[in-house]
């Protein structure tokens, strides 16, 4: 299962769905491009407003600088991943601290 901690300035996604293999998860790739497009949308804003480290398995993200734009990004990207969340409740947890 994927777990999503998510606070004011810091996002944590971790561990694999568990949809299907590694490779043909279906479920982690939705994650990975939701995820994936919000960071670059918010760099091309501004380069100092996240930072963020991604290994396999993981993606953290620090919110530096709020924005109206950034955190509109953040505020979608929260929203499509409890959208795919619906579809995958075995597969995705959400937990907002």
């Amino acid at each position: 299962m994927t777990k999503i901690i998510i606070n004011k300035d810091h996002i944590e996604i971790k561990g694999h769905a568990m949809f299907d293999e590694y490779g043909k998860d279906i479920v982690c790739a939705a994650l990975s491009s939701i995820v994936i497009t919000s960071i670059n949308g918010i760099l091309s804003i501004d380069k100092e407003a996240i930072k963020y480290n991604q290994k396999k398995g993981l993606i953290e993200i620090d919110i530096l600088k709020h924005s109206k734009e950034v955190d509109a990004l953040i505020l979608n990207m929260i929203n499509l991943l409890k959208e795919l969340k619906l579809q995958y409740k075995k597969n995705i947890q959400i937990e907002e601290v």
